[in-house]
């Protein structure tokens, strides 16, 4: 029997030998859970292996944290260990950038003017209540490039702890894409049209600065049309897709076939236009009241050859957002938010990767579209609530309707279409037509392409604060977040295939949240089993050991 319990000693001690070699030298982990929020999706794996090198990881989420914020820091930590699997020149830290600062004003200034905003939190130490500021930022840097990842993702009307939900959420997305920008080497082209009265500079400089990190961008005008139609053709086509963002004025015939052409020769675009003319700014007169007109921009025939007619109308949308408003003057003043039927607030339908998982989208005078049957492929992408309708201009457009009250009878038929995708194998619009130029290399049919036409030309616009551009989907008087720059990033992405990153973003994590409503209404009876039943069991523990120790002794 010795030589037995011998044998099982030593087999139990090889064993463990065994396995602890074989933990050393071979990684393998499941994951269980069952949105697999602990698996990279292949797109993310692809990003960070492209990376040669080391890959520095600087996570701006350390010292005394509140227990949301360690939370995001517990996820960032699982998704960067899943992230160095892949690739393990990953080196990660975590840092308190404020810790040990001698000049903290000076360090959140420095932070500041990296583009890093901070957040306001609240720290209990020793009973005291104190307001920190916290930077939810993560900086990946190779190769002499950085680039900076939000680690704190903002959700419109969302508590803290709301928003600590929809940023684990996003942590893979952020991640991946700062690895993917890092990892590109052969950027595409975009061609931002100039020359018709488009949104100046200023007014898209967040958006165009956030893709200059995926694309290169150009300006180019249509002016030498006339006089140098194929040089300007060839220029054009040049560019993987042509932006073309609230154009004012109308475009030539001979600009619209160029336009065309580039279509056709495999040029992909983004429409934003406004088929109306219609500005909030325009109401601040004596009167409170401007004439909303037709627009004339020459493009309809165009775009309705490729299956959408942008109408000129606007959209009246009882899910709106909000507009402020001053009351008072001088020191008096009050600024006050009221409701803009004008102003839609779109939510997603997330039937497609390009809407998928977005924030809802703020809209501005925006104007129905119609898809024509032909042989294209069209996906609306983005459409009115239920509760709207469409107001036919001419008309005059008053503060006063804040006012009145709508007949919600009238809000019908609801669900219009806002932002339309076409794909298809584009064949020309002048087939069988007069040309307005002669173009010798003029084509009919063309490969497999896309567009998309938004009925919107403020959608791609940001605000502005003592002249430098806020981020786009920030309202800075109403302090709110929309998903603006997500959705037309997104577009950029799928127009130009660039797909992994998009499916990254629509990869849903299930975050069980606890019912605050079942919380307070069975709180007394959980309290009671929590700290009762453990008092109970010891009680019962010792009576039966009394017992047991009575009737050992007693014999």
């Amino acid at each position: 029997m010795g030589k037995g319990w011998i044998k099982s000693g030593i087999t139990v001690i090889l064993g463990v030998i065994l396995l602890n070699f074989l933990a050393t030298h071979f990684y393998l982990r499941f994951d269980l859970t069952e949105d697999q929020r602990y698996t990279l999706s292949e797109a993310a794996g692809d990003a960070v292996q492209k990376l040669e090198g080391e890959v520095m990881v600087d996570v701006l989420l350390d010292g005394d944290l509140p227990p949301e914020f360690l939370r995001l820091q517990k996820e960032s930590r699982q998704i960067l260990e899943e992230f160095a699997e892949e690739n393990p020149g990953l080196i990660i830290d975590y840092v308190n950038p404020l810790e040990e600062e001698t000049d903290i004003e000076a360090t959140i200034a420095q932070l500041q003017g990296l583009g890093l905003t901070p957040v306001n939190i609240t720290v209990e130490n020793t009973g005291k209540t104190t307001q920190e500021l916290l930077f939810p930022w993560a900086l990946v840097t190779h190769k002499e490039r950085t680039v900076k990842v939000p680690l704190l993702k903002n959700k419109l009307g969302a508590s803290t702890e709301d928003r600590i939900n929809n940023s684990v959420q996003n942590l893979e997305y952020a991640f991946s894409d700062a690895f993917y920008k890092l990892g590109i080497k052969d950027k595409k082209r975009i061609a931002v049209l100039k020359g018709n009265g488009e949104l100046p500079d200023a007014y898209m400089a967040d958006f165009l600065t956030t893709i200059q990190d995926y694309y290169n961008i150009g300006a180019i005008t249509l002016d030498s049309v006339a006089s140098n139609p194929e040089g300007t053709l060839d220029i054009l086509k040049q560019y993987d897709l042509a932006l073309i963002a609230k154009p004012t004025e109308a475009f030539t015939d001979g600009e619209k076939y160029l336009l065309d052409q580039y279509m056709v020769n495999g040029g992909r675009s983004i429409w934003l236009v406004d088929p109306v003319v219609a500005e909030l700014d325009s109401l601040f007169n004596n009167e409170g009241k401007s004439l909303a007109y037709i627009r004339d921009l020459n493009i309809d025939d165009l775009l309705f050859r490729y299956g959408v007619r942008v109408n000129p109308n606007l959209v009246n949308d009882l899910y709106f957002t909000q507009v402020v408003l001053a009351s008072g003057e001088g020191n008096d003043a009050q600024y006050n938010p009221v409701p803009w039927f004008y102003h839609p607030m779109v939510f997603s339908q997330e039937n497609h990767p390009v809407n998928s998982n977005i924030e809802a989208l703020r809209f501005q005078f925006a104007s129905v579209l119609d898809t024509l049957s032909n042989t294209y492929k069209k996906t609306v992408l983005l459409q009115s609530s239920p509760l709207s309708k469409a107001d036919g201009v001419p008309r005059t457009i008053s503060l006063d309707m804040i006012t009145s009250e709508p007949d919600r009878e009238t809000y019908k038929p609801g669900g219009m279409p806002l932002a339309v995708l076409v794909e298809g194998e584009f064949k020309s619009a002048y087939v069988n037509r007069i040309r307005p130029i002669k173009l010798s290399s003029h084509q009919d049919q063309g490969p497999q392409n896309k567009m998309i036409v938004i009925g919107d030309g403020d959608l791609i616009r940001n605000q502005m604060r003592n002249g430098r551009p806020l981020e786009l989907g920030y309202d800075k008087w109403t302090n709110n977040f929309y998903g603006n720059k997500e959705f037309l990033i997104n577009c950029l992405n799928y127009m130009l295939e660039d797909t992994g990153l998009i499916n990254i973003r629509a990869k849903e994590i299930n975050i069980p949240l606890l019912d605050q409503e079942k919380i307070a209404q069975h709180k007394t009876k959980w309290q009671l089993i929590n700290i009762g039943l453990p008092l109970l069991a010891t009680l019962l523990f010792g009576l039966i050991f009394n017992v047991l120790r009575r009737r050992k002794y007693a014999r």
